[in-house]
């Protein structure tokens, strides 16, 4: 049941990232969870596009845009090695629905947040993570 999150400045994205990056994210985080390619899985894989207003986003230095990908998953859904292929692709896929270059890539930050067993909740019960692993492994 990942979650995934793209805060960006409203109009830094190219018409045609805007209306793929959402559906490009979740499928992202879906392949590295190891998660199964099934309308399941793909329909508990949510994501949320948060557009700031303009002046809403900026640094000490500039107001170039800067994306922000939350990353939600229950604690060990990702090892240390799908967190690094996670990071690197997702900073890739934000570029390119931003039209930006591998030379932008240090304004894209992607952070995972491991939500803790117990603590995430869906149909008004407890998902536990055992339960995700094994309609995964059914497939």
């Amino acid at each position: 049941m990942p979650m995934i999150e793209l805060t960006a400045p409203a109009g830094s994205l190219t018409d045609a990232g805007r209306k793929s990056v959402q559906r490009d994210l979740a499928t992202l985080l879906l392949k590295w969870e190891g998660a199964p390619d099934n309308d399941f899985f793909r329909s508990v894989a949510w994501t949320y596009l948060h557009e700031l207003p303009a002046g809403a986003q900026t640094t000490a230095l500039d107001d170039a845009p800067r994306f922000r990908v939350d990353v939600t998953v229950p604690v060990g859904a990702l090892s240390d090695r799908r967190k690094e292929g996670l990071i690197k692709e997702a900073t890739e896929l934000v570029l390119e629905a931003a039209g930006l270059d591998a030379g932008d890539a240090i304004r894209v930050w992607v952070l995972i947040h491991e939500q803790p067993e117990g603590t995430w909740g869906a149909g008004g019960q407890v998902v536990k993570v055992e339960e995700l692993r094994k309609l995964a492994e059914k497939g």
